[in-house]
């Protein structure tokens, strides 16, 4: 049973899915950030996983990144005066 202070799954649901308390956590951080429900940070710790691996479980899912031209700029920017 996945239990925390907010949330509990029965165990009856995780037999009947077929998964472990860790696949169902990860497929439901990989959902609620596919629909923009949690950022990218949320979801990985939500899910317990690193940025790679979290976004290799996504790739596993066909779940694609949401990255903004704002997301862009500022990486780009940061680029910037990293190089300086």
């Amino acid at each position: 049973m996945i239990a925390t202070s907010d949330l509990v799954v029965p165990k009856e649901f995780l037999v009947s899915a077929k998964m472990s308390e860790r696949e169902m956590l990860i497929d439901l951080a990989a959902h609620l950030y596919a629909t923009k429900k949690l950022t990218m940070g949320q979801a990985k710790r939500m899910a317990g996983l690193d940025q790679i691996s979290f976004q290799k479980e996504l790739a596993k899912r066909d779940i694609y990144l949401h990255i903004t031209f704002e997301d862009v700029m500022q990486d780009v920017e940061t680029l910037r005066r990293l190089i300086k």
